[in-house]
């Protein structure tokens, strides 16, 4: 995609699943790509893989519910490069549970990585995007920002919340593309996080539809790919014997 190449893009959440999948689409397009999750080596060997490939890729460690973490992973990216065109933020986690089991610190995990995590990322490349006038922000939401089923409450109303900033974000910024982008169920290792055995039985059995990160990857190369002056709000990606 001519519309890719060139660019600088910051991928958080990128050890697997989306992040990796998104990271190799880019790359594989002509992007430089600067990815950053706790697990370093997985971020490792998927910049081995794409510069084997003849493409350009970084990797810094980066704890997304840290700011300090990542403004240092874009400052990182803009030493590299120079400037960081897109940002994607992928980063997040899914302990789903029944309200009733008061896994509260996972509520709190969820917040803090879910929304404090897109915060910080758009708080570290906002001035710079700004002063030049120009850049794109993606924010990784879910099919939970439009549907909230049972044992999803507190992951939805996060992904919610990422839908609403990413939203008054494109409001506020007529210079800036902005894009939210939410998955319906996808491969990953989201579910792993689920505590909950009910919870996790029920999952199981949900994700025998599941698309591939692939199909996600691809539609936001396609955001990016666009020209200057044509913003992709959102994109729904779901798959097609999904109900909701």
């Amino acid at each position: 995609m001519s519309g890719i190449e060139g660019k600088v893009v910051v991928i958080t959440g990128a050890s697997s699943g989306i992040g990796e999948a998104t990271a190799r689409q880019l790359a594989g397009s002509g992007a430089s790509v600067i990815v950053g999750a706790r697990r370093t080596e997985r971020l490792e060997t998927l910049v081995a893989d794409i510069t084997k490939s003849g493409g350009s890729a970084r990797f810094r460690a980066v704890d997304v519910t840290k700011r300090t973490d990542v403004q240092a992973l874009v400052d990182y990216a803009k030493a590299e490069f120079g400037r960081v065109d897109v940002l994607v933020n992928n980063a997040g986690v899914m302990p789903l549970s029944p309200l009733t089991a008061l896994k509260v610190d996972e509520w709190d995990r969820m917040i803090d990585v879910n929304i404090r995590g897109v915060l910080y990322g758009i708080a570290a490349v906002l001035p710079e995007m700004k002063a030049r006038g120009e850049g794109h922000i993606i924010n990784v939401a879910s099919i939970g920002a439009h549907v909230v089923v049972p044992t999803a409450a507190v992951y939805c109303a996060t992904k919610y919340a990422v839908w609403a900033i990413s939203d008054g974000l494109r409001q506020e910024n007529n210079d800036l593309r902005v894009t939210v982008v939410s998955p319906g169920v996808v491969e990953s290792e989201l579910a792993d996080t689920i505590s909950d055995a009910a919870t996790a039985e029920v999952i199981h059995e949900y994700r025998r539809i599941a698309i591939a990160p692939d199909a996600v990857a691809r539609a936001i190369a396609f955001a990016i790919a666009q020209p200057r002056d044509v913003e992709v709000s959102e994109i729904i990606v779901r798959p097609t014997a999904s109900p909701n």
